[in-house]
């Protein structure tokens, strides 16, 4: 059950009142900044975009999204104390998020919660990458980078190609489960469930994510600001340098995370704003935000075409906002592949390649750049000046993170909520509610069916791994599985044929624990 809703006492407005972006696009090492300098610009220019009449606003929290870059032994109080008393309070709340793209949306929302019952007067949520420098300093053998904060070896560093991460459970035994595997599974899950053929789907991918784009290339703090936009053919079609990862992705259909990006957002109250001069020109109201997960074990989901949390947190997110769907102007959906906006159109009744509205501000992770975890923070202040700039009346940000795991939702406007006060307690549970999954089994014999798979290609542009979702034909038991033999692979990889609800037989394989799936007439053999 879903904590019930309830309203703050105390009943003040939270607002963005400041925003801030960095690009640090630099030529040379000499420019090479760390994320904390990167995320300390943006900060510092959102505190700038107040217009505070008195200068004297004084912020009492400080949550940072946890970089990928680099590992921080602590990063908010480093950021506190590079900002300085003046600008920080004594005793601020100092926080630094779990990893996950889901999470500007989570601190957004956690922030305008603490405002609005009194318990902070002000805020700053910030995030930061710098993947692009860190890459840059390996490539001469500059490592740790000169000049960079001691790192915290004990941290997570997050390395979305290390299979070992996967642990040792189903995941692990048969190579699938990072984010280049998982997102694509969801897409051959929804391309047969829609009826397309891969051509059709490929061409709609590759249509939603040249629109994109163009977005990107438009945007002042683009990684790709000013360049030339892609062409749906160039962005669809396959060669040596756009080859594809696990299909029916290639390369420009994944996100770039190789960035020196930042943003940072500075919240407080209308009665906090009034009191410091802010003028109400830069005031953006946070209606509500939601969020849930359906889960890291993308095995014991319900199905992959869709997404109960990006449903339920879009639902929710309208619900606590006081809003309906058609009221709202503007979205931005996180985009690391081309399959999230989709559902999340798929669930609100557009059309992802044609909307009647906007469903990206950025031009998604390939175009405007994956900055690590803090992508929709962007989304954030760019919403923010579109709406300051009257262009849009409420907008809707989706912060995904994770494997299509973490979702969370924001609503802005230029009005503030219609009734009640911001709701005291999230709306969600952690996980979805209400949400049946097939029995899965870790050991699988027999004839079966083919849920959703994807095929791995190695850099030679040769498929070297078939990565199965499977059904027992007998129990209707989900199962993991491995491609059985070359012929069966082949069938995997041939575009020309719709392998959802593909019938084979299953092995397991005690030695390794992994199954096996083949098609074919000797597949019992």
């Amino acid at each position: 059950m879903a904590p019930p809703t309830t309203t703050t006492s105390a009943g003040f407005t939270p607002v963005i009142v400041g925003v801030g972006e960095v690009r640090n696009k630099h030529a040379g090492l000499d420019a090479a900044a760390e994320p904390a300098d990167l995320m300390l610009a943006a900060i510092r220019q959102a505190l700038r975009d107040t217009a505070s009449a008195s200068g004297a606003l004084v912020v009492d929290s400080i949550a940072v999204v946890q970089p990928w870059t680099w590992q921080y032994g602590d990063l908010p109080g480093l950021l506190a104390a590079r900002l300085g008393a003046g600008a920080v309070a004594a005793g601020a709340r100092l926080h630094m998020t779990e990893h996950g793209g889901n999470q500007p949306g989570l601190l957004c929302d956690e922030a305008a919660r603490a405002i609005a019952s009194g318990q902070s007067k002000a805020a700053i949520i910030v995030g930061g990458e710098a993947l692009a420098s860190l890459a840059a300093f390996q490539k001469v053998g500059k490592y740790p980078p000169p000049g960079w904060t001691e790192p915290d070896l004990s941290g997570i560093r997050i390395d979305l190609s290390d299979k070992s991460m996967l642990g040792d459970g189903p995941a692990g035994r048969h190579g699938m489960g990072l984010p280049v595997h998982v997102y694509p599974l969801y897409e051959n899950g929804l391309r047969a469930r829609l009826g397309q053929t891969y051509e059709q789907n490929s061409r709609d991918s590759a249509e939603m994510y040249a629109a994109f784009d163009a977005v990107a290339c438009r945007h002042e703090y683009s990684w790709r600001a000013g360049e030339q936009p892609r062409s749906a053919q160039e962005i669809g079609t396959v060669t040596a340098r756009n080859r594809i990862i696990c299909s029916p992705y290639p390369l420009l259909m994944n996100a770039f995370n190789t960035v020196n990006l930042a943003a940072a957002c500075v919240l407080t109250s209308v009665e906090h704003a009034r009191e410091l001069g802010i003028p109400e020109d830069k005031w953006v109201y946070v209606l509500g935000g939601a969020g849930t997960s359906d889960g890291s074990e993308f095995w014991l989901r319900n199905n992959f075409y869709s997404s109960p949390a990006i449903s339920q947190s879009v639902d929710a997110a309208l619900r606590v906002s006081g809003l309906e769907r058609n009221e709202i102007d503007c979205f931005d959906f996180y985009s690391c592949f081309p399959i999230v906006p989709k559902i999340a159109c798929q669930h609100l009744g557009l059309d992802p390649v044609r909307p009647n509205k906007p469903i990206t501000l950025l031009g998604g992770l390939t175009s405007f750049g994956g900055a690590g975890n803090n992508y929709s923070m962007h989304a954030l202040t760019e919403m923010t000046r579109q709406i300051r700039g009257g262009k849009v009346h409420n907008g809707l940000v989706l912060a995904n993170g994770g494997s299509l795991s973490y979702q969370h939702v924001v609503c802005l406007s230029n009005k503030p909520r219609k009734a009640e006060p911001y709701p005291a307690q999230p709306p969600l549970p952690k996980l979805v509610h209400h949400v049946e999954a097939p029995e899965f089994v870790e050991s699988a014999e027999g004839p079966a069916t083919i849920e959703t798979f994807t095929v791995e290609f190695g850099r030679n542009g040769s498929p070297e791994n078939g990565l199965i979702v499977g059904r027992l034909d007998k129990t209707g038991q989900r199962f993991l599985a491995n491609h059985g033999d070359a012929a069966t692979l082949a069938r995997l990889a041939d575009t020309s044929a719709q392998m959802v609800g593909v019938r084979g037989w299953v092995r397991h394989i005690e030695s390794d624990g992994r199954n096996l799936l083949f098609i074919g007439m000797d597949a019992k053999i």
